[in-house]
């Protein structure tokens, strides 16, 4: 049997994925079914594309529901407890600075499943998350980009 793949997470982003999880099985799968009704009595399905988007993104949610019910599955929790609290470690908050610049940038450390880069949320599994965890405020990183690395320094860490 192959190894399961393990999910790390926060509690938040475990909880959050339980919403959704919830959100996918109660309202949209119905409003897909509703959707797919409709269609159907429009009558001829070779011809229709309402009822051909709604079988679409009825796949679409039935494969988003198996996904969100195995990271919940194989759902790795991480406790922060014996961290330092100026240590970087996933579900803390690290800001820091690109050294000879003056703009700081901040991101919370979560798991791939939780990751939004755009709402200054970054995998552990990405370079700039993996190349912090461990390391502590003050301390000077280098950070493997596609082209070179970038140096930067650890500001602050906090558990929010």
């Amino acid at each position: 049997m192959a190894d399961t793949k393990t999910y790390q997470m926060t509690r938040e982003g475990f909880e959050e994925l339980e919403a959704e999880l919830d959100n996918l099985k109660l309202v949209k799968r119905a409003e897909v079914v509703e959707r797919i009704k409709v269609a159907r009595s429009y009558g001829d399905l070779s011809e229709n594309s309402e009822y051909e988007a709604a079988k679409d993104e009825q796949a679409f949610v039935e494969g988003r529901i198996a996904t969100v019910e195995t990271m919940i599955r194989n759902a790795e929790i991480v406790d922060n407890t014996g961290v330092k609290s100026n240590e970087v470690a996933l579900g803390k908050t690290v800001t820091f600075v690109e050294v000879g610049e003056d703009e700081k940038e901040t991101y919370k450390i979560v798991g791939s499943a939780e990751a939004d880069p755009f709402n200054g949320k970054i995998s552990n599994e990405s370079p700039i998350a993996a190349a912090l965890i461990g390391r502590k405020t003050g301390d000077t990183v280098m950070i493997p980009l596609p082209v070179g690395e970038m140096e930067v320094k650890i500001v602050k860490v906090s558990s929010k």
